[in-house]
C-alpha cells in the first residue's frame, strides 16, 4: 500500500465514513441518542486525545501529512474513530443482555480492532505516512516490530474497553434507569477507562521489555 492511498484515505474517511457510521448505529438503536453517542463517538474522542498527547506532549508519534498541528493531523479522531466505529457496527448483532454478552463483545473488538490497526499501521509506518520513535525504531527494526511493540495495547486494549461500554450502555438503557445526568456520567468514565486501560498496559509492556515507560521518544540505540 502507497503513500497515495493513505493520503486520500486521510480525507476520504472523515467525509464518508463519519456520517455513515454515524447513521448505521443510529439506524440501529431506534434514534436512542445515548446508545449511538456511545458507539459512535468514543473512538472519535480516543483518537483525539491519545494520539494527540502522543504527537505532540511525549512526541513519540509524528503523522507526516500536509496539514499538522505539531506532529499531529487534525482530523485523525475521525480518520480513526469513524473506521473504528463501521467494524464495531459490523462486529453487532443483538443489544447485551448479560454479562456474558458484554464480554462477549469485549473480546470480538478487542480482537477485530487489535488485528486490523496493527495491519494499518505496518502499512502507514511503511509509507512513511506515521512515524513512531519507539524502542524497536531506535534498535533500527523493521515496521513490523515497531508496530507490534505498542499497537496490541493502543488498538486491542482500547477494543476491548470500547465494547464492554457499548454493551453496558445497552445494559442500562434496557433497564429503563438512564436518565441524562447518568448517562454523562457513565459516557465520561467509559472515555476515561479506554485511555487509562491501554496507556497502562503499554506501559508495563514497555518497562518489561525495554525497562522505560516508553513514553518519550527513544534517540538511536538508547
Amino acid at each position: 500500500m502507497n503513500r497515495r492511498v493513505f493520503e486520500v484515505y486521510q480525507y476520504a474517511a472523515p467525509a464518508v465514513l463519519a456520517p455513515l457510521s454515524f447513521w448505521l448505529w443510529w439506524s440501529l438503536y431506534n434514534e436512542n441518542i445515548y446508545l449511538t453517542l456511545t458507539a459512535w463517538l468514543l473512538p472519535v474522542l480516543y483518537a483525539y486525545i491519545v494520539p494527540a498527547v502522543g504527537t505532540n506532549v511525549l512526541k513519540v508519534w509524528e503523522f507526516d501529512t500536509r496539514f499538522r498541528i505539531g506532529r499531529f493531523r487534525p482530523q485523525h479522531g475521525f480518520v480513526f474513530g469513524s473506521a473504528t466505529s463501521i467494524l464495531a457496527w459490523l462486529c453487532h448483532f443483538e443489544q447485551a443482555q448479560t454479562g456474558f454478552e458484554l464480554f462477549k463483545y469485549a473480546f470480538i473488538l478487542a480482537s477485530v480492532l487489535g488485528f486490523w490497526n496493527i495491519i494499518y499501521d505496518i502499512k502507514a509506518i511503511r509509507s512513511g505516512i506515521l512515524k513512531v520513535y519507539n524502542q524497536p525504531w531506535a534498535n533500527k527494526k523493521d515496521a513490523e516490530s515497531i508496530t507490534m511493540d505498542y499497537a496490541p495495547w493502543f488498538f486491542a486494549g482500547f477494543g476491548a474497553v470500547y465494547g464492554a461500554s457499548i454493551a453496558g450502555a445497552e445494559m442500562l438503557v434496557q433497564s429503563g434507569q438512564f436518565s441524562t445526568g447518568g448517562y454523562v456520567g457513565y459516557f465520561l468514565a467509559c472515555l476515561v477507562l479506554c485511555m487509562f486501560i491501554p496507556v497502562v498496559g503499554y506501559r508495563w509492556h514497555s518497562f518489561r521489555m525495554h525497562g522505560h515507560s516508553g513514553c518519550r521518544p527513544i534517540k538511536d540505540n538508547e
